[in-house]
């Protein structure tokens, strides 16, 4: 990368710079890796293990009487939701086991697990629909958002030179 010198020619970037970007980048990927981690870990384990995948009984008067209750029924409905969260947590595990944190490494792994946490929102939104909880809809569809920014974020962290793309430099220049 090239910043413009004083006399209005390219000046390549010095090492505060390049600190700098690196600084960025880990704290963006730590950021993403627990907050994603942390998020799903206690919402699978509330509901696999503390709770034994049984719906807790103010949340099941809520839906009594809905299509959930009828199919699959309420505690598999809160055991399925719980599995679908611990696999978005499995994720995020199998993306820093293979290392895609690392700069160098693509990150697979992680955006299907982003792919997976947007899932796992819409089916707390469609939940959340069906009893009418409007504002916890609305809440959900701002952490479905972040998660779509997140998902965008990922793919233009390096190895990717997709931030180059986005800011109209081309290839060359990014390397």
């Amino acid at each position: 990368m090239a910043v413009e010198a004083e006399d209005g020619g390219p000046e390549p970037e010095g090492g505060a710079s390049i600190s700098a970007e690196t600084i960025a980048y880990w704290a963006v990927v730590v950021a993403i890796y627990l907050g994603f981690g942390i998020l799903w870990y206690y919402s699978a384990k509330e509901k696999l293990i503390d709770q034994s995948g049984t719906m807790p009984e103010g949340l099941a008067k809520g839906y009594a009487g809905s299509f959930v209750d009828s199919f699959p029924g309420l505690n598999a409905t809160w055991t399925i939701l719980g599995i679908v969260e611990a696999v978005a947590f499995l994720g995020v595990v199998a993306s820093l086991l293979a290392g895609e944190f690392l700069p160098s490494r693509r990150k697979p792994i992680l955006i299907a697990s982003l792919g997976v946490s947007m899932f796992t929102f819409a089916l707390l939104i469609f939940g959340q629909e069906m009893v009418g909880e409007y504002e916890s809809v609305a809440e959900l569809f701002g952490y479905f958002g972040a998660t779509i920014v997140t998902l965008l974020l990922v793919s233009i962290l390096p190895p990717r030179k997709g931030l180059w793309r986005v800011a109209g430099g081309t290839a060359s220049e990014a390397r």
